[in-house]
């Protein structure tokens, strides 16, 4: 059986590697991206079975714009989208209550960082 492969969108590098160690030591294929444009990239040679997406990056929307871009497209809409994010921290809106909506916030998942490993991948197997 093939491992199930993962995407992690962050400009966080050490977040990304932190991630990925993670999700190998619980079995899975990870790769990371730092940008969205490399993770558009990956998403379209890899398609991994899940993306794990932050808000803020090149800009503080990317992830918002990244996430109604893939949930748009067909050929991506049933990929499902963990946003695992500091932004509520950061700016001090709640964007909890939007996740989900088709428009504004067209994520399976909404998760506040920072986390601890058992929720992030008890998390993860509940959408895969």
């Amino acid at each position: 059986m093939d491992k199930r492969r993962i995407l992690v969108v962050d400009d966080d590098r050490d977040l990304c590697d932190s991630l990925t160690v993670i999700l190998e030591n619980a079995g899975y294929t990870a790769a990371a991206a730092t940008s969205r444009s490399e993770a558009m990239e990956k998403i379209r040679a890899e398609r991994p079975d899940l993306v794990i997406l932050d808000v803020m990056m090149e800009t503080w929307h990317d992830g918002f714009e990244m996430s109604r871009e893939l949930k748009a497209d067909p050929q991506y809409s049933d990929m499902p989208i963990l946003m695992l994010t500091s932004i509520e921290e950061s700016t001090g809106i709640e964007f909890r209550s939007c996740a989900g909506d088709p428009t504004w916030l067209p994520v399976d998942r909404f998760l506040d960082k920072p986390l601890r490993p058992q929720v992030l991948l008890q998390e993860v197997a509940g959408l895969l």
